[in-house]
């Protein structure tokens, strides 16, 4: 095996799809195939579960995909100390963040990184915000933009950004954009877009149960960017943090009823280990990271 096979694999098991794994490390999908199977045949053990309709890791493929990540890690590191032996501070650092985040948080962030430390290097992963704590936990992002956790508190570092309520949006060519009552009302007469997981999911359906409401809901979506693009389709309202109207493609073209205090607010920042671990050039990363957060001004 080579390091572009465990690239490869490695992509495989954070998308879990051939066809856009292969997309991003510029295979075809029978050729990602066939660099798995002669993986699967030089390790003499199953690395994922296929059939027609999902991809997943096997417990050995959960082993395989620790060992190929370090072993990465560890060649990325050594490159970087050939290449650079300085007291400058140098590596990667892998992060996690929504669309939406990339348009509101992650900006400033980024300038005050590039201008301090031009030799840190940044791999952004996009995707579902309730996807960011498990990145962080399984170890495929260092940092991650998201909805500070309130359970686990000694296992992260996180630095507050901002604080966004949750909010129903409505496109304005739809036909709610006047809609009255209380929030029980709302969502007990009008079709709702909710999001499939996360913080957001938590607190609606604990909140619903607690109030004995059953919702009318029109549709599920992962993230909050496909449940406005559901919403500006006007099959409903979309259940949303405010920030995701306030930046971004979603300022023009949308209406926006509040949900009162009930769904309560989103603590929005950024989120790393308490526990730093690794090589010298990763902790002084990590080191030049938490000095950058920790000077943020907040939105």
């Amino acid at each position: 095996m080579d390091f572009f096979e465990l690239q490869a694999f490695l992509k495989l098991s954070q998308k879990l799809h051939f066809a856009k794994a292969a997309s991003e490390v510029n295979l075809s999908s029978s050729a990602l195939s066939r660099l798995i199977t002669r993986l699967e045949e030089e390790t003499g053990s199953v690395l994922f579960d296929r059939n027609n309709r999902e991809v997943s890791l096997t417990q050995d493929g959960i082993r395989f995909a620790e060992f190929a990540s370090k072993c990465l890690e560890e060649k990325q590191e050594l490159l970087f100390d050939f290449e650079h032996r300085s007291d400058e501070v140098r590596g990667m650092l892998h992060v996690f963040a929504s669309v939406t985040a990339c348009y509101s948080i992650m900006p400033p962030f980024i300038r005050e990184l590039s201008e301090k430390y031009p030799h840190i290097q940044l791999s952004i992963e996009t995707g579902d915000p309730a996807l960011a704590i498990p990145a962080v936990k399984e170890g495929r992002a260092e940092l991650a933009v998201a909805a500070i956790p309130y359970e686990n508190k000694l296992e992260f570092d996180t630095v507050h950004v901002s604080r966004s309520p949750l909010v129903f949006a409505a496109s304005c060519d739809g036909p709610f954009t006047k809609i009255s009552g209380s929030p029980q009302d709302i969502v007990s007469s009008v079709p709702l877009i909710l999001p499939k997981a996360g913080l957001a999911r938590r607190r609606f359906d604990s909140w619903v149960k607690s109030r004995n409401v059953k919702p009318v809901v029109s549709a599920e979506a992962e993230g909050n960017e496909a449940v406005m693009a559901l919403a500006a389709l006007g099959v409903g309202i979309g259940l949303v943090p405010k920030i995701v109207l306030d930046y971004g493609p979603y300022k023009e073209g949308f209406v926006y009823h509040s949900a009162g205090n009930a769904l309560g607010y989103y603590d929005i920042g950024f989120v790393q280990k308490a526990q730093v671990t690794g090589s010298e050039s990763v902790r002084r990363v990590r080191a030049a990271v938490t000095e950058i957060l920790h000077s943020l001004d907040t939105l």
